[in-house]
């Protein structure tokens, strides 16, 4: 296997994408095409919808703790 650059092709949705001179490793004997993992993370990155957008920060809700008092009368009225 040897690092040679080849084109990567692959659709998103309903769309072909082509990427020239993309990092795989190919096999002298066979011609078996290997895609390099590191190349394929980065441009998974760039694909990615939110490609460019800073990530929302999602504030955790509260529970509101119930009172004690609360219980108590519950209890009771059973």
């Amino acid at each position: 296997m040897h690092l040679r650059s080849v084109t990567y092709l692959t659709y998103i949705g309903d769309e072909l994408i082509s990427v020239p001179d993309f990092p795989a490793w190919v096999c002298d004997v066979c011609g078996r095409c290997d895609y390099d993992e590191g190349a394929l993370n980065q441009l998974s990155l760039i694909l990615s919808p939110n490609a460019g957008r800073a990530p929302v920060r999602r504030r955790s809700l509260q529970r509101k703790s119930v009172s004690h008092e609360k219980n108590q009368q519950v209890g009771k009225a059973e």
